[in-house]
């Protein structure tokens, strides 16, 4: 079973170890509880049995007009159960108040997006490849 948290206290190394194994070069588990605890909201999908981390949603705003979700991340195992879903309704819900919600995406996952109700449109980035590890 999926318990769904708003916060990330007590969540160890252990639990998150591996989140980003499918990236081939993720950010380690202890920068993983980094950005957790870096970021203005966060909402994690824990598997009840193991405590394990298998997916979360986090956020970074000015906390009055705008908000960015630069992370969504579900294991891949545990994909295509509505836990992605799940997790974007639960942040959009608490980000609500907000004028604005924005985040960048590949296109495949467009469609995903645009179930819940994000439009696509026209932004820029810098993105340094070199740093995607945290290191």
């Amino acid at each position: 079973m999926v318990i769904y948290r708003d916060e990330c206290e007590g969540v160890r190394e252990e639990d998150v170890d591996g989140l980003f194994g499918y990236w081939g070069r993720g950010p380690a588990a202890v920068d993983v509880l980094r950005i957790f605890r870096g970021s203005d909201y966060v909402v994690l999908a824990v598997d009840d049995t193991s405590g394990q981390v298998i997916g979360y949603i986090t956020a970074i705003s000015d906390g009055v007009s705008a908000a960015y979700i630069p992370h969504l991340e579900v294991r891949p195992a545990w994909q295509g159960q509505g836990i992605g879903t799940a997790l974007v309704r639960r942040m959009l819900a608490r980000l609500r108040h907000l004028y604005m919600i924005d985040l960048m995406c590949d296109d495949d996952l467009r469609p995903f997006y645009e179930r819940l109700g994000f439009r696509a449109w026209t932004g820029m980035l810098i993105r340094h490849y070199d740093r995607q590890a945290c290191d």
